[in-house]
């Protein structure tokens, strides 16, 4: 059958074809009612005044349709995440599961008592399964996004609903009629986002390994969680016991649950901080439009490889560019933190360390394909740029002044470590003074003044002369 579509400008036969009595023709609705030929005589470019597929096409848009509230269909977002999850066999863990990820958290945390002053932020170990990780993080994860598809689904709704205040003349009457349409659109951009949040999410179900492995707070507090398929995956190629990287996993996750639970203000701030990056998100709504008009909708499979295409990818301003290194600055220095922590806690325990440590270095340095497409759908790497950096600086402090010196940074955020200090890590701090160490003479005179009631010169000493 001839190829029918609307001629495009510069068809080398010169021709405009149907399409130039196209009113539609430059909007939104061009697609949608160019191939309607039937009922309106051809006269918007129909494909010889055939009527399209519409069982497909309402086959693709139902669940798109369905009613939510808010800017994103998060009921869509959590069934497409938990459809991506069982397109790979996701066993519920075990009985031997749970119990070895319970032990190694146990011990795990013992380890991490004699490192850091910070105490326990565990209040029981669990071990997952993929379904479980998107069940356990959506919460968060809405709050996360939340801002982001504001301003996505806005634009949207600009870009689609907009188009009816540009109607040539000769449809202005039908106004009345289309505007139906332009709700429709608006609820529908919310659904297409969710459906990309959603897959989105299935697919960094089958990359993470714990609850805190992108370094942001996303599981219930005080759950310390491995994704047991995902550890099995991660295990391959090692040449390590599973038990040792089981071990070496539940430390990682031990110390991201004792920073954010006594680091009271690091949870809300790195939530906070994701959320400020959302809420000055700039979207391209004229490459949405572009993108939309070149959609059919009688075609479930087009409309399927906009949506995994990056339809909605987001623009950096400078203000962004400069959100963003704040927030890649704190999840560098979380993460370099659990490097160093956990290496000091390994070192004179486990020969296998080192080589898994280099293994979790590189792995999230190169992030995922997962966390790729979740990038290009918010603009936001979950992956620490300066992990070897971070930990350098830490391990710097905890070497110079001690783990309790090293802690007490966490204090406060203004005490952090800027960008410009993980540029030469080994300075943090250079100019405070090393504790002074006294001899052991020194220590005995000090302590006998102690115990023998001695009292130095001053308000209460011998020189205070009181009436």
């Amino acid at each position: 059958m001839a190829d029918r579509t609307p001629d495009q400008p510069g068809d080398p036969d010169g021709h405009d074809g149907p399409g130039e009595d196209n009113p539609f023709k430059g909007t939104p609705f061009e697609q949608l009612f160019g191939q309607l030929g039937g009922q309106l005589g051809g006269q918007f470019g129909g494909a010889g005044g055939q009527l399209p597929d519409f069982s497909a096409l309402m086959g693709q848009m139902q669940a798109f349709l369905q009613p939510y509230d808010g800017p994103v269909n998060w009921g869509l977002a959590h069934d497409i995440a938990r459809r991506t999850t069982a397109q790979e066999p996701d066993p519920t863990p075990g009985r031997a599961d749970r119990d070895r990820v319970a032990d190694s958290v146990r011990l795990a945390d013992h380890w991490l008592d004699a490192m850091t002053p910070l105490p326990s932020g565990v209040t029981i170990g669990a071990a997952w399964s993929r379904a479980e990780w998107v069940e356990q993080t959506m919460d968060v994860w809405k709050v996360l996004v939340g801002p982001v598809a504001h301003h996505v689904t806005g634009a949207v709704d600009n870009a689609l609903g907009g188009q009816l205040g540009g109607l040539p003349e000769q449809l202005k009457g039908m106004e009345q009629m289309l505007g139906p349409l332009t709700g429709m659109f608006s609820q529908l951009g919310g659904s297409m986002f969710g459906q990309q949040v959603g897959s989105a999410l299935g697919g960094l179900s089958q990359e993470v390994l714990s609850a805190s492995d992108i370094g942001l707070p996303l599981g219930p507090a005080g759950m310390a969680a491995l994704v047991t398929s995902n550890v099995t995956a991660f295990c391959e190629g090692l040449d390590v016991g599973e038990d040792d990287v089981v071990l070496y996993l539940a430390l990682r996750e031990c110390a991201h649950q004792r920073l954010f639970a006594h680091v009271p203000w690091l949870r809300q701030h790195l939530i906070s901080s994701v959320e400020d990056y959302g809420r000055g998100m700039t979207i391209d709504v004229a490459g949405i439009e572009s993108k939309l008009q070149g959609l059919d909708p009688t075609d479930p499979s087009g409309l399927q490889e906009a949506l995994t295409g990056g339809l909605f990818e987001p623009e950096q301003t400078p203000a962004q560019k400069a959100a963003l290194e704040r927030l890649e600055t704190t999840l560098a220095l979380v993460e370099g933190w659990v490097d160093e922590v956990v290496g000091q806690a390994t070192a004179p325990r486990m020969p296998a360390a080192a080589k898994l440590q280099e293994a979790v270095r590189r792995r999230r340095a190169a992030g995922g394909p997962a966390e790729q497409t979740f990038a290009a759908l918010v603009g936001l790497e979950l992956r620490p740029r300066r992990l070897r950096d971070a930990s350098a600086l830490w391990g710097s402090l905890r070497s110079r002044l001690g783990a309790d010196e090293r802690d007490a940074v966490w204090a406060h955020p203004d005490l952090l470590p800027s960008a410009a200090d993980l540029d030469d890590p080994l300075g943090f701090k250079a100019d405070v003074e090393e504790p002074a160490e006294m001899s052991d003479a020194e220590f005995d005179a000090e302590l006998s003044k102690l115990l023998d009631g001695d009292q130095p010169d001053g308000p209460d000493g011998p020189d205070d002369k009181r009436e």
